[in-house]
């Protein structure tokens, strides 16, 4: 018999069935208001990254040029390779995806020359997206679609991928490498310019969203969504790539010839407008390859056997070869301040240029005994006397007239107790005697430039104030910022920051610059050009105190040209000279000399030769190799050269010295007119000659000569030639003969 329920266990039946649904709804409930809104974002989030490929366009970062638009710096297109290795990891054949894995890993490690195992490692990983290497090369990457289009039937275009990215490009190597900087692998910038307009020159990123599949590889036909990158500004910078060049020549060479241990610096800068012509430091870098030491540096990283001390010498060497000698190092100025001191003491009328100071080769103060250079003293001398023959009881005596309130005054308005605030990072800050802590002693050997450190873009604003007008110019490197369109958006301001001496003093401070370089810098001199200068030499006494090594020197010079109306200032500086001199009137000064020379003619000036002068002038030899003989004697005549004929025959089929070479006016050039053995000559000795003994010798001799340095001063003779003695060479060959006044001392 069949029990029918009770109306009591319905209504229970019914009761928990209602409970069971309410329950269950609960559930639904709770877990879609937990996916859709508590953790809606994430599972959103996770959903796109299964179904879109998400990627940044890079912005390629903003040019920069040189003054006269020539490219410094750029970005062109480069690829990151990366691999997908969930599209791998979702093959089911186990034997196929091994063999996808090694091929990628044999192919993609070979190519871009990265290791093997990590490659392989890297097609088994949980992603949808790992990059193998960024910034390669177009060729590199003709490479990877060569690979990939060779195993199309393993299907590896869906595993392996190209992304267009940028990657910085010096043109020019290592020009101007410590001015620029270089960036790093997301195209930050970490020194130079590079990394003081970083955000200058940095882009606004594009975005790429599109679909792709289950494997990973992305379907852009499908769906997609571009922003397009937005390129940064561009900078035009003052820097001259021609004087950046001289500067850079001659200051290397000068580190070779003089063994300058801890690199030198070379700064061309407009004396009016604060604008930086040219800035060098050498060792230097290649900015495309900022990583990589020079060979000799090299060589001392791989001398030392130890493994932790071999990587702080390299971060000491790599970080050394960055540095900006010329605004993040302090050095003492030595004599090269004398112009500083003389100008305060004019411009407050406690001296001028007729005063005369006694010196008898040694100077005492508070007890602290000073040396001159000359140990015989110089006499009585005028102010103008005095700074050439650079000497210090002089200017301790002109020192103590200034008193140490109006020295710390006219220290601070000169701008040597702040940064300049040029425009690059690293710029390092002055130590020096406070007014407070000053004393007769400090006083003494401030005013002869010791005592206390400067960085040699302070100095050169300094110098530039003394001879422009009395005007402290803002040194700069940016003239002006470019938009993407080539717009100007910003001009550099060539503004004074302030007036520190007047016109008048300014005036007398020229001709006492002038008379320095007559009489005393001899070695600065340019031919056909009033120039003004002022050398120094100051030992590195906190180092010798801390090593025991006395032969620390620094050799410096600073020039200014023309000298009536001053647009131009060369510094120069070479630190721990280890060869047999180290005046900075020996060492420096020939290089403010060639560096002038070349710069001066560059920027227009006309020179205006002494007869002296002119006969050491060079002219370059004309191209007379095809054209008839009579035709080839023309083109010699004209350039005020000589001419020797060999052969018999009507046309000049070769010549020596070729086409292009520089020499001496009234040379001679050998016209060969059929083929016939070499004529030859035996260079003689053309050391410890004048100019004049040397022309008569190599004319002599069939050959030609090249003067090298100041050729013009009375009784200068040479100290070295390119070439021996007793070499036989072909006839009309060049030899470089190298003049000096071995005299110039810097007190």
């Amino acid at each position: 018999m069949t029990v029918k329920p009770g109306k009591q266990m319905i209504v229970r039946i019914v009761g928990v069935m209602l409970a069971l649904i309410i329950a269950l709804s609960a559930v639904s409930v709770w877990r879609l208001v937990n996916i859709m809104i508590v953790n809606g974002e994430k599972y959103q989030n996770a959903a796109s990254e299964q179904q879109l490929y998400d990627s940044l366009i890079t912005a390629p970062r903003g040019d920069i040029y040189d003054r006269n638009m020539q490219t410094l710096a750029t970005s062109s297109t480069a690829w990151t390779v990366y691999i997908t290795p969930n599209g791998i990891r979702k093959l089911d054949d186990a034997a196929e995806k091994e063999l996808v894995r090694k091929t990628i890993a044999e192919n993609l490690s070979r190519i871009l020359d990265v290791d093997y195992d990590k490659v392989y490692a890297d097609t088994d990983k949980n992603s949808y997206y790992v990059i193998v290497k960024k910034k390669i090369e177009k060729t590199v990457a003709d490479e990877i679609r060569q690979f990939l289009s060779d195993y199309e039937d393993l299907g590896l275009v869906k595993y392996v991928g190209l992304d267009e990215t940028t990657k910085r490009y010096y043109p020019n190597d290592s020009l101007a490498s410590v001015v620029l900087g270089f960036v790093g692998s997301d195209d930050q910038g970490l020194s130079g310019i590079e990394s003081y307009y970083d955000n200058t020159l940095t882009g606004i990123a594009g975005r790429v969203v599109a679909a792709k599949n289950a494997a990973g590889t992305d379907m852009r036909l499908t769906y997609e969504s571009v922003e397009e990158a937005t390129q940064g500004n561009s900078l035009v910078l003052t820097l001259d790539s021609y004087i950046q060049y001289t500067a850079e020549k001659y200051l290397e060479a000068a580190i070779a010839e003089h063994l300058v241990a801890e690199r030198g610096t070379a700064v061309v800068m407009n004396v009016k407008t604060g604008a930086i012509l040219a800035m060098a430091v050498k060792g230097d870098y290649n900015p495309n390859e900022p990583f990589v030491l020079s060979a000799s540096d090299n060589q001392l990283v791989e001398a030392v056997e130890n493994e932790e001390e071999r990587q702080k010498l390299q971060s000491e060497l790599m970080n050394r070869q960055w540095r900006n000698k010329a605004v993040s190092d302090t050095y003492e100025p030595g004599s090269v301040f004398k112009v500083i001191t003389a100008a305060i003491a004019i411009e407050e009328n406690l001296i001028n240029k007729n005063n005369t100071f006694y010196c008898n080769g040694h100077a005492t103060v508070a007890g602290q005994g000073y040396d001159c250079h000359k140990k015989s003293g110089h006499g009585s001398q005028s102010l103008m006397q005095a700074i050439s023959n650079s000497c210090n009881p002089a200017f301790i005596t002109i020192g103590q007239l200034v008193g140490k309130s109006s020295f710390s005054k006219y220290f601070k308005a000169f701008g040597f107790a702040e940064k300049t605030g040029i425009d690059l990072p690293g710029e390092a800050m002055s130590t020096y005697h406070s007014e407070e802590k000053m004393g007769p002693v400090e006083l003494s050997s401030c005013s002869f430039g010791q005592s206390f450190n400067i960085t040699p873009v302070q100095l050169l604003s300094a110098i530039s104030a003394c001879v422009n007008g009395g005007y402290l110019v803002q040194p700069h490197l940016v003239e002006k910022t470019l938009d993407e369109n080539g717009k100007i958006v910003k001009a550099a301001s060539t503004g004074y920051k302030r007036q520190v001496i007047s016109e008048t003093t300014s005036n007398t401070m020229r001709e006492l610059m002038e008379f320095v370089a007559e009489n005393g810098a001899k070695n600065s001199l340019v031919a056909g050009y009033n120039i003004g200068a002022k050398t120094g030499t100051s030992q590195k006494l906190s180092k010798i105190l801390s090593t025991g090594d006395s032969y620390l020197y620094i050799g410096s010079c600073v020039t200014v040209a023309p000298i009536d109306d001053p647009e131009i200032a060369v510094f120069v500086m070479l630190d721990e000279p280890k060869g047999d001199k180290y005046y900075g009137g020996i060492i420096s000064a020939p290089v403010n000399s060639k560096i002038m020379g070349d710069v001066l003619p560059y920027l227009g000036y006309e020179a205006s030769y002494t007869e002296e002068e002119y006969k050491s002038l060079t002219v370059s030899v004309p191209e007379t190799v095809d054209n008839s003989l009579s035709e080839a004697k023309g083109k010699i005549s004209a350039a005020k050269l000589e001419y020797q004929v060999v052969g018999s025959g009507d046309t000049v089929i070769r010549q020596l010295p070729e086409a292009g070479n520089q020499v001496l006016i009234g040379g001679v050039v050998i016209l060969y007119t059929e083929e016939t053995e070499e004529k030859t000559a035996t260079v003689p000795n053309l050391v410890g000659l004048t100019a004049t003994q040397v022309n008569k010798a190599a004319a002599s001799a069939g050959i030609n000569v090249e003067f090298s340095g100041n050729t013009t001063s009375p009784g200068l003779k040479s100290y070295k030639q390119s070439v021996e003695a007793g070499q036989a060479v072909s006839a009309g060959t060049i030899v470089t003969v190298y003049f000096r006044d071995d005299s110039a001392v810097d007190g």
